[in-house]
């Protein structure tokens, strides 16, 4: 019996790193929030992804929010702008994990 095989979506993440070296924040920052859409087939597969891959790029990862697919988000009124939309669809069709966003935090 083959189990059928879900389809994969991609999840808006926001994600908060504290400094690690070679992380690559500016010198002074303490810590970042980046904007990553990363596919899965569900939400919590999409988190590791996004983890395991910030990790092997010397982030140190702290804390995950889940936004939801697209289709999730517009229902809960996010408007989805047309750059927004494109790195959705290459996150999809490459099953990758893009950082769309980097906020440095300092104090």
């Amino acid at each position: 019996m083959d189990k059928a095989r879900r389809p994969q979506q991609v999840y808006t993440l926001l994600v908060e790193v504290g400094r690690k070296a070679g992380d690559g924040l500016p010198a002074k920052a303490t810590g970042a929030a980046l904007i990553v859409y990363a596919s899965g087939v569900d939400e919590d597969e999409a988190v590791r992804e996004a983890v395991a891959i910030l990790k092997q790029a010397d982030m140190a990862p702290l804390d995950v929010t889940g936004y939801g697919t697209a289709g999730e988000r517009e229902a809960q009124g996010h408007e989805i702008g047309p750059d927004e939309q494109e790195l959705m669809a290459r996150a999809l069709a490459e099953n990758a994990v893009i950082v769309a966003e980097v906020t440095p935090f300092f104090d």
